[in-house]
Parts: structure tokens; sequence; C-alpha cells
């Protein structure tokens, strides 16, 4: 989970219990510093708690954590975020529209983040979930949509996982 510090900077606070030693591991998010990277290369967007992100469906986004994972053999990094708009339900927002500003974050806060971070990440996953669900937990009454990307070129491309 994001928590503010008190220099009202952002910082993954959340451990990544379910995986085996080696696995996902939470990344230092520093809300202003990516806030900053992004204005200068994507917009104006802000990655800070209580900030809500753009994104073309227009439903409520927020990040929650980013974990890098080396559990598949690989770097993977998962950005995870909370979309309490999301579900199957009428009037929620359907994966066919979630997919959209799953991609939409990839350009817009992935690409960004890992250029700053200097990251080669073979893939990386978006999720969005309509509470905070800690990673490796079940939660069957939370709604999660996933999407991986590979990066080639500042470009997210689909995975089918």
């Amino acid at each position: 989970m994001i928590r503010p510090t008190r220099n009202r900077t952002a910082q993954a606070g959340c451990l990544a219990h379910a995986t085996s030693e080696g696995g996902a591991r939470p990344r230092r998010v520093r809300g202003r510093a990516l806030f900053v990277l992004l204005w200068g290369v994507a917009g104006p967007v802000q990655a800070q708690p209580g900030n809500l992100l753009p994104v073309p469906s227009g439903q409520p986004v927020e990040l929650n954590e980013v974990l890098l994972d080396n559990n598949p053999g690989e770097l993977w990094l998962r950005f995870r975020f909370i979309a309490p708009k999301i579900g199957d339900e009428v009037g929620r927002i359907g994966y066919d529209v979630a997919a959209r500003d799953m991609l939409h974050l990839c350009q817009t806060l992935v690409i960004p983040y890992v250029a700053h971070h200097d990251l080669h990440p073979a893939r990386v996953v978006i999720s969005l979930s309509d509470r905070t669900v800690r990673f490796g937990d079940v939660a069957p009454d939370a709604t999660q949509f996933f999407e991986a990307y590979r990066l080639e070129q500042s470009t997210c491309i689909w995975e089918e996982l």
C-alpha cells in the first residue's frame, strides 16, 4: 500500500508474503519524484496517494503499489492499481473498457517509470482491483483485472497471460 511520509511523498509499504524468497518485493515509490518525472515526460500525471490517475474511461484509478518480481525467473514489474468501479455488474466498468485503461497506464506511467529507474523488465503486469488486496492473498469477493505487456522501443506490447 502507498503510505504518505512526513515529507508528503509516497512509499510502497506492502510485503508480498505469498511468493518464495527472491520473488515479488515492493519497490519504494516516491510519488513526488514520479510526479516530477511524469510531468516532464508524459504530461501532468500524478502518482501520489489520494490522487486519481487520468484514464480513457474516466473511472477513478489510484496507484496502490509497484512490485519487482524475479520469481518467474526474470524481472517482472507489477503495477497494482485500485479502480473501485470495475466489475461485471450493470453500471460497472467491464474488462473491455478497463483493458484500454490498463494500456493507457502502461504507456503514460510505466514507460517513464522504467526509463527513470533504468529497469529492463521481461514483462510488465498491470492489475486493477476494486479494493485493496494484498499481493498473493485470495479475495473471492474482489474484482481484479490483469494485463501483461512487454516493452519495446517505449511501447507497451500486449502479451497473453
